[in-house]
Order: C-alpha cells, then structure tokens, then sequence
C-alpha cells in the first residue's frame, strides 16, 4: 500500500497523487500546472492505460484539468466525485478543450508564416473532454461507497466550491486497514452561498491543501454588500461602467449574491434599476449548475431565501449574454451598468473586450475581486500599468482600478489549523501540498511545534508506505528546466503504445486462441510500420 505525491508538491497548481493499494492503481485529482512553476514534477507511475480510478475533489481546473489528457491516452476507469462537481465538470472540461484548440490553431496560423516551425496539437480536444465526462459516477455526500474490494470512499463537504469535498479512502490489504484523507481544497468559512467546511473525525494519514499557510485573512471582515454598493454609486454617478473581471466558477455567482442585497436594499442611490450583464457563457451555464444544487450545497441563509421563493443569486435587471452579438451589443449601450465577465485576471475571454471599451474612459472602475497573479494583465492593472495593448491597439489606463479586498475561497492559516484539529485523534501523519515553498514549509512546522502534528511537506516524487508508516523514497527538489520540445504527435504516439502494453497485460490469462489472434494482429501492425 503506497502514496506517491506526483502533483503540486511545495507548489499551488497541478494536484496530483497517486495510490496503489489492494492492487489498484488510483489517482487523487489530476489538474492543470497554472501559472510560475518553480520544481519538475515526476511522472505518473503507471501508464495512463493503467490507472483503475481517479477520485476528484473539486471542479477547479487545476485539479481536473488535465483529465481529459488522461483519457485521451487510454485512461478508461471512472472517475467519482460529487453530484455538483460532476456538473461543473461537464461545462468547465469542454471549456479548457475549446480553449486548448484556439491556442492550437493560433500556434499554427503562427507556424505558416515562419518557416520550420512544427504544427501542434492541443493538448486535448473537445472530443477527449466529452469522452473524460463519460467516465465522471456522481457520488452524494456522506455516502459510504465500495470502490472495489478493500477499498471504500466518502466525500466529505469542505465548503471551498460548489460541490468541492475532502475524500475518505479506507483500503484493507491482509486484513491491515488504512485510512487516507484527503483534504482537496478547505474553503473559506466567511463564503457566501455554500456551507462551511465539515471536519472529519478520524483518520490514519492526511494529505492536506497548504495555499494560505503562512497567511491570515483580514481580521475585520469587508462589509462587501456596503463597499460594492459605494463602487457602483460613485460611478454611475459619473456616468460610467463598473467592469469586474470574474472567475466564472464561484466567484461570479457570490458577486450576484451581493448584488441582489444591494438591489434589494436599494443602496445605490439614484440607480436603483442598474443593469447587471454577465458575459461569459461558463458563467452562465455554473449559475444554473448552481440553482440545481442548492439544495445539497446551499448554507442555511440561502436556503431560507430559496425557501421564500427567492432565488439568492437572481433580482430584477440581471442579463446572461450568451452568444458574441449579444456580448458586443452591451458597450453600444451607454446607459451605466455592471458587467462581469471572465477570465479573472484578465489572460483571456471577452473580459478584453470590455476592457478595451472601458480602461480609456475616466468615468468607469474596472473592479478586481480576487487575487491577481503575477504575469497577468490583472496583476500589471492592479499595480499601476498605465497603458495596454489589447487586439493590436493601445489603450491608455485612465479608468479607477478598485479591488475588493480579502475575497478568498481558501481557509487562511487559523482555518486550515482549525480544520485539521478537528480530527479527534491526531493523524499518524500530515502531509502538506498544494501551497508553494513558503507556505507548505510554513505550515508543517507550525504544525508540529505548536500543536503537535507529525508533519512532513513531500516534494514530486516522494513515496511513502502506509502500511509502515515510513518513508520509501525522499525525493529532492527539482527546479524546472527548459526541456526540449517532444512533438505532440510523438508524444500521442507514445501514449497509445503505452495503452497498447496495458491492454496486452489486462489480457493475460486469457483464451490461448484469443491471444494468438491479438499477437498476430500487433505483428502485423508492426510490420506495417518498421520499415
């Protein structure tokens, strides 16, 4: 029975971790690296053919990510995780392949004009996404569920995303049981909408998110309603547009939540009936996930609302634009509105459009409602760029760039401590990712002088016995290297000979005529090729 740690290990990006137990090969989240990465990450122990299982601990694209790759190079198991996070899925992995091919078709438009330059392939197409949500099995809550024999599952809400959860894995080999938490993402407990996290009682080893963990939120909580309310006053009042670039996922749908109290307190005054325009087909379509879920996912305020038949994230003069001519018609409107759109720092989507019609214009805010990281267009606003090319046109920054501060969905410092203290015995053993060097650092030393933790922060490639308890391999960090490029077609290649070896094991034992036919047909294609 072991635990490898493959993804966003001493990083925040890309979790990833990989367990073996009672002969099955089984992987923890498989999402995107996003952003700056600072150390190599090992690769996945066993050809993608061979993983048996993926258990998902929330829809965020950098822990789902890259499921969809997973299938396209012969993963064919299943793939559990919540009712709502399945939902999110089947919207959010269509939208990374749509934007992996533009990228791609970008790539080779670029590659005709300069001679030499190899054509790509994305990374993977609509069709591996709508193959990889074939494969997601909705679990509820709190369920009890047998994976296979020996292994059981429970999804436990953590309260980070709709649907987001901490995954219970009991697995028994020769009669000795271990049980591996792992935490996924611990929400904030000051988020609108969905509930706060729920702590789990008992486990022998925890895997544990580490993101804010040498950080503490603010200590006074920003009364939002009240400060969004003012932002939107002070620019109508000019004449202007507020322009909030929003993840489309989560944080669109808690600015809609504070926008429906403010219109029903009626707090922007002089502009009570103000337009609200959400431009982003995602958007769209997780607010609707969200209705569907409310009544699994929703905290007891939300719940009352919906009770009285209110729709929490809904009010009078809300618009969902969903097709581009609708999208370019809201900036021919000059009446002053609030438009959301994505992405959240601004990398790409029609938020470049708004901006290109509003950054220029004195009169309106373009509002940040969460955290900018560093190389983007929404981190360089927030710092005092003072002009930006957007579609092959300068534009001059004399809009008010505003931020609502200490919007989060993680648990700080307190929150995570809170969390896994809440188990009523300590863990054998806690293991800190998904926090960059600093903070996992931070974090498992905290831990264990303060509070009496044994902890430990694994970097790529750190493998760990669970029935010993004891470490197999320590591995070293790696800073990441410029590597050189393998071609994507290759690569494609190398997958399906890989799918090939684990299908040819999968077979052993079989009819002796059965795998005469199957040797003759791989000969033959063999022959075909080595020439």
């Amino acid at each position: 029975m072991k635990l490898i740690f493959v993804g966003a290990a001493h990083e925040v990006t890309g979790s990833c971790h990989y367990l073996n137990a009672c002969g099955k090969h089984i992987l923890v989240d498989y999402g995107m690296e996003q952003g700056v990465n600072v150390f190599e990450n090992c690769e996945l122990p066993v050809a993608e053919a061979s993983i048996d299982y993926v258990l998902l601990t929330h829809a965020h694209v950098d822990h789902s990510g890259m499921i969809p790759q997973l299938t396209a190079r012969g993963f064919r198991g299943q793939i559990y995780t919540t009712e709502a996070t399945a939902d999110l899925c089947s919207i959010m992995l269509r939208d990374c392949a749509h934007i992996q091919m533009q990228e791609t078709e970008w790539k080779n438009r670029k590659a005709k004009r300069r001679e030499g330059m190899e054509v790509s392939e994305p990374v993977y197409t609509m069709e591996d996404a709508d193959a990889a949500i074939k494969q997601l099995v909705p679990c509820g809550y709190g369920k009890e569920i047998e994976l296979c024999e020996g292994i059981k599952i429970r999804f436990t809400d953590v309260g980070h995303l709709l649907g987001s959860a901490s995954i219970e894995v009991w697995a028994t080999e020769e009669g000795t049981t271990r049980k591996i938490v792992f935490s996924g993402d611990i929400g904030n407990k000051k988020h609108p909408l969905i509930k706060e996290p729920t702590f789990t009682q008992e486990a022998d080893y925890v895997v544990m998110e580490s993101t804010y963990g040498d950080r503490l939120h603010p200590e006074s909580t920003l009364d939002y309603v009240t400060e969004l309310a003012s932002i939107i006053k002070k620019t109508m009042d000019r004449g202007g547009n507020v322009v909030i670039p929003s993840f489309a996922v989560g944080r669109t749908q808690e600015i809609l939540y504070y926008l429906r109290k403010i219109k029903e307190a009626r707090l922007v005054k002089g502009h009570e009936n103000f337009p609200v325009y959400v431009d982003s087909p995602l958007a769209v379509e997780a607010t609707n996930i969200f209705y569907k879920n409310e009544e699994s996912c929703f905290d007891e305020e939300a719940m009352e609302l919906v009770k009285k038949g209110i729709n929490p994230i809904s009010f009078p003069g809300l618009h969902l634009t969903i097709t581009s001519e609708e999208s370019k018609e809201i900036n021919f409107d000059n009446e002053p509105k609030v438009i959301i759109s994505a992405s959240g720092m601004c990398e790409a989507g029609r938020i470049r459009h708004h901006l290109k019609h509003n950054l220029w214009r004195p009169e309106c805010t373009i509002l940040f409602v969460g955290y900018q990281a560093v190389g983007t267009l929404g981190r360089a606003l927030v710092e005092g760029l003072k002009e930006v090319k957007l579609f092959g046109e300068t534009i001059y920054v004399r809009a008010a760039i505003g931020q609502l501060a200490g919007m989060s969905g993680h648990a700080d410092k307190n929150g995570l401590i809170e969390w896994v203290k809440g188990f009523k015995e300590k863990p054998r053993k806690v293991f800190l990712v998904h926090g960059d060097d600093g903070s996992c650092k931070a974090l498992a030393e905290c831990l264990k002088m303060e509070h009496g933790f044994s902890t430990y922060a694994p970097y790529s490639g750190t493998e760990f016995n669970l029935i010993t308890g004891k470490l197999e391999y320590e591995a070293e960090p790696i800073p990441v290297k410029k590597k050189t490029r393998v071609s994507d077609v290759f690569a494609r290649l190398l997958a399906a000979g890989q799918r090939l070896l684990a299908v040819i094991h999968k077979n052993e034992g079989g009819a002796n005529k059965d795998l005469a036919k199957f040797a003759d047909q791989v000969n033959s294609l063999c022959d075909k090729w080595d020439v």
